[in-house]
């Protein structure tokens, strides 16, 4: 009962702590992927019960995130306040988990250290109230691990279905669960084959779900587009091995993870030292009572858990290197909270005050990262510029919708689905759109004057005045032949060719939205 209480105060104290820190984002209307698929889709089950949703194209994922909107707004309403403290409920629970995890296989310090660290990490910390399906297959795959350290076959495998039901490509996991647990088998050989079952019951949810969507839709996943976009496109050698390097970045360094792991190989460097003084001390004193001791050294059940984390890590950079067209950070994070752990425990094998001194530090470049936006283009979604990009749609919703008339509004993705769809909370009743594929010159190739009144553009992509990707030609280029990178058409090309006039615009932290007439 005690770890019990211990747990449910973690839950509590993480949750308040997150309700507090994204107050000023709750009452946000929903973000572009949100807007696009993952709100009509929960909405589909709201309204309707239906678990493949009608009113967007389905995608093939697994329905839990949004079975479990729905019942929230069932519960508590229909709003983006509900919507977004019950994601800030799935973030806490993935603190508290990671905590009990840290707990089990180190020193409480560590533990709560990697739980603040995973909290203010900038990825997590954005994500932590959109309503994405990764967040639920981080919560989830973090308890599948800790179930599996505790060797309890039964939750394990409660957790791992869960989090194959949150996302598909989470069944990953269970290819290092099981290496982790074969090494071990010896230990359990008396109920192995039982305990087998349970290590592999999760694949039992993933393929009804798989066999229900393939006999509503015809595909065992996606549809048609989505597979072109996110399989067949990407199984190209020259792309995966981009994509590696890419997804190594946002692992090792984007977001201020560099700090981390400069601090995880610095206690990798003396653990290796101490261990080689210790050796040799030994040597020199011929003392077979000398016991070889590694500060902050963890034991066997760490050792064996750092070498899951690799397993896993490895297994997610690989396989999101290999598919799906957009390279989205956030659909790493089910393996960030234990890959924080992993390098917090390397970390803490330093003297202890430098330790706390690197863990410091850390969280106060995470706490910077909120805010400070890469020289780069990046998803706004990595961090607090979607807070940005959505206030200033917000802000064009409404000068749209107050303009006299019912005019034609020209506009690209996702401000297409902010105008129609009231229920995203930007509008109050649907608007009339022009559809743009998006801001590149090709798209606006078939356009012509008469077909519009009002031109809707705004910041797209990320573009700094000190954009690294114009100083490098060919990483441009490869952006654009690989990962579908455009740079937007210059407003004065467009403004010539459509003898537009500039009726408004907006600007936040280097975001801006212009409308013309």
């Amino acid at each position: 009962m005690g770890s019990l209480r211990r747990g449910l105060a973690a839950l509590i104290g993480a949750f308040a702590a997150l309700l507090l820190l994204h107050a000023p984002l709750l009452r946000l209307p929903y973000f572009w992927d949100e807007a696009g698929y993952y709100i009509p889709a929960s909405l589909d089950f709201y309204h309707s019960w239906q678990l493949i949703p009608q009113s967007t194209l389905p995608t093939g994922h697994t329905p839990l995130v949004p079975v479990y909107l729905a019942t929230v707004w069932h519960a508590f309403g229909f709003s983006p306040l509900v919507a977004r403290s019950a994601m800030l409920l799935l973030a806490a629970a993935t603190l508290a988990g990671l905590y009990a995890l840290g707990c089990r296989l180190t020193r409480r310090e560590v533990a709560i250290w990697s739980a603040v660290l995973l909290g203010l990490m900038p990825l997590f910390f954005a994500q932590g109230s959109l309503a994405h399906v990764d967040l639920a297959a981080a919560l989830f795959t973090t308890l599948a691990v800790l179930f599996l350290v505790e060797d309890r076959p039964w939750m394990f495998a409660l957790a791992a279905a869960l989090a194959v039901l949150s996302k598909e490509t989470a069944v990953v996991l269970l290819l290092p669960a099981w290496v982790y647990i074969w090494r071990r088998q010896e230990a359990h050989r008396r109920h192995a084959n039982l305990h087998w079952v349970a290590w592999a019951l999760p694949l039992l949810p993933l393929a009804a779900w798989t066999i229900y969507y393939h006999h509503v839709t015809g595909y065992w996943t996606g549809n048609r587009s989505y597979l072109a976009y996110n399989l067949y496109s990407t199984l190209n050698p020259a792309r995966i091995f981009w994509s590696l390097l890419r997804r190594l970045y946002e692992v090792l360094i984007g977001g201020f993870n560099w700090l981390l792991s400069a601090g995880a190989v610095m206690g990798v460097w003396w653990g290796r030292m101490q261990s080689a003084r210790q050796k040799a001390s030994a040597e020199a004193l011929n003392d077979e009572l000398v016991v070889r001791h590694q500060p902050n050294s963890t034991g066997g059940a760490a050792h064996k858990f750092l070498w899951l984390v690799i397993g896993l890590g490895t297994i997610y950079v690989l396989m999101l290197s290999a598919v799906g067209g957009a390279i989205l950070p956030r659909y790493l994070l089910p393996v960030f909270p234990v890959l924080i752990l992993a390098a917090v425990m390397l970390l803490w094998r330093l003297p202890r005050r430098l330790a706390r001194a690197l863990c410091l530090a850390t969280a106060a470049g995470f706490i910077a990262g909120w805010f400070i936006n890469p020289p780069y283009p990046f998803p706004f979604e990595d961090n607090l510029g979607y807070a940005d990009f959505v206030r200033l749609h917000q802000e064009a919703a409404r000068i749209l919708e107050a303009h006299p008339g019912r005019p034609r509004i020209l506009t690209a993705w996702p401000a297409t689905e902010e105008l129609v769809r009231p229920s995203l909370g930007y509008v109050q009743r649907p608007l009339h759109v022009v559809p743009l594929s998006g801001f590149a010159a090709d798209d606006f190739r078939g356009v012509r004057a008469e077909s519009f009144e009002l031109v809707y553009l705004y910041s797209r992509q990320w573009n700094p005045p000190t954009n690294w990707m114009s100083l490098f030609p060919t990483w441009e280029k490869l952006q654009g032949q690989y990962f579908d990178y455009r740079p937007q058409a210059p407003d004065d090309a467009l403004v010539t060719r459509y003898h537009l006039e500039l009726l408004r615009q907006f600007e936040r932290r280097g975001q801006w939205v212009r409308i013309y007439a």
